[in-house]
């Protein structure tokens, strides 16, 4: 009979809640504001080429520098350098919902992105910090859980606030849910700011890892308007190219200073999931993109009604999420993993097939299997990829793979979009794109299936095969 798992203390339940608003806080701000660009480009006269940067700006900073916030926070502290982030997006939530110019709301926004790249992968360190060794799996169950309500929410508080307040209060909303979860972090949350700190700050890791993936994420983004094959877009992908070589050169001569030490790029089961996440997140992010705007431009839908109608997918993700972790326990990271691929895969070919002739309830059993996907996938990679390094990473562990669903979603946006602008008609592009979404999902299964670590047989699959009968207790004679 197996040994009781540990219980979970009051202290580490209320931790974990202030990680979860930590979350949440990122999680809804991020869609909330999307659905509110209309409003904000009506009120500073604004085209919509420069309102998307409020948006795109904030997810590119976020970006850049989310690997460096993770090596921060296992530095100096998780704890010291969350307060630091969440003060910091706090506070240009403020300035951004008071501003007057839009310029100013996109050097707000940009700022915000740092103090969210702060923030995560210290969420991400201080919530498996207080988990059990044995309760690890409710890590990124929890996380994503809290994740996926944000998400779910958002573009309900983001339409709402818009059409009967002001979009000022998308960005106002943060500050009341960032003090919560500060205070509580302060109270429960013990420091583990270190006394010794042996370690130095990788400048150089730094810059070139920077300007390495502002070149690439932002190639990313503007490609399909300049042209793949442009002269500026060559040059950047070149120069992207050569600042990642040089970063890489760099970190291998920085030992145990290095902003991504060898023992991560050398452990093949973090590697594994960074890979898995990098091909999974290029079919995640166009779904949510382009099915709100299918519903506005084709359906008819108002933005606070597009943002109900996703809600089979975020909910499911929400839902799906929370309950993840026990999965993970019984069938191990690869077959939950695999599970989670196969299903967003399945899920966007149903969608694909049912956006003609219009019919919103059509697409609600693949927006479903979809919401699955994403809540099964992501909630156990992330725990996937933490776990398999030493628990001091997991601030780092946790940012990178981030940063693959970052650069993962950018190369998969690039090549959707791509494929819309170039269709007949809308509907059409966003069949197309779905559909070799679905292929790269097989891929991505088969990545899965192939190097992400864990076990997959009988034993795992059908565990109840496996019980043998009581004994009854009668001896031979």
């Amino acid at each position: 009979m197996g040994s009781a798992k540990q219980e979970i203390g009051a202290s580490q339940i209320f931790g974990l809640v202030a990680m979860g608003f930590g979350t949440f806080v990122v999680a809804t701000d991020f869609v909330a504001l999307s659905v509110a660009l209309p409003t904000i480009e009506k009120s500073f006269s604004a085209d919509v080429t420069t309102s998307q940067w409020i948006v795109t700006g904030y997810a590119l900073v976020f970006g850049i520098f989310i690997v460096t916030g993770g090596r921060l926070a296992d530095m100096f502290g998780r704890r010291r350098v969350f307060f630091i982030g969440m003060t910091t997006f706090a506070l240009f939530s403020l300035i951004g919902g008071l501003s007057e110019d839009i310029w100013v709301i996109l050097i707000a926004r940009a700022i915000m992105g740092i103090g969210g790249a702060l923030m995560w992968p210290a969420i991400l360190g201080i919530t498996f910090s207080l988990l059990p060794e044995d309760r690890m799996s409710l890590g990124g169950s929890l996380i994503m859980g809290a994740a996926g309500f944000g998400n779910a929410a958002g573009p309900l508080l983001g339409g709402g606030l818009s059409e009967f307040l002001s979009w000022r209060w998308v960005f106002f909303m943060n500050i009341p849910v960032a003090l919560v979860a500060m205070i509580v972090t302060y109270l429960v949350v013990q420091s583990d700011t270190p006394e010794d700190i042996d370690e130095r700050v990788d400048y150089p890791g730094i810059v070139t890892l920077s300007l390495g993936l502002f070149g690439l994420l932002l190639l990313l983004d503007i490609g399909a308007d300049l042209g793949w094959f442009s002269s500026i877009i060559l040059m950047m992908l070149a120069g992207s190219l050569v600042m990642l070589a040089l970063f890489f050169y760099i970190e291998r001569r920085s030992g145990m200073d290095a902003l991504v030490p060898n023992e991560v790029m050398s452990n093949s089961k973090f590697i594994s999931a960074a890979v898995s996440t990098l091909l999974m997140s290029s079919i995640y992010f166009a779904p949510i993109l382009y099915l709100p705007q299918f519903m506005v431009k084709s359906l008819g839908y108002s933005p606070l009604d597009a943002g109900i109608g996703m809600l089979p997918v975020m909910a499911t993700f929400a839902l799906v999420s929370l309950v993840a972790g026990s999965a993970y326990d019984r069938l191990g990271a690869k077959m939950i993993v695999s599970l989670g691929a196969l299903c967003l895969g399945v899920g966007v070919l149903m969608v694909s097939q049912t956006l003609a002739p219009a019919n919103y309830m059509s697409l609600v059993p693949g927006m479903v299997i979809l919401g699955a996907g994403i809540g099964i996938f992501y909630s156990s990679i992330t725990t996937a990829g933490i776990t398999a390094l030493d628990p001091s990473r997991a601030s780092l562990a946790g940012a990178i793979v981030y940063m693959f669903q970052v650069a993962g979603g950018a190369i998969g946006m690039g090549l959707n979009t791509a494929i819309v602008v170039s269709a007949p008609t809308f509907t059409i592009g966003i069949e197309r794109a779905f559909l070799v979404d679905a292929v790269l999902a097989l891929g991505g299964l088969i990545i899965c299936l192939s190097l992400v670590d864990g076990p997959m047989t009988r034993e795992t699959l059908f565990p109840w095969l496996n019980k043998k009968p009581e004994n009854s207790g009668s001896t031979d004679d």
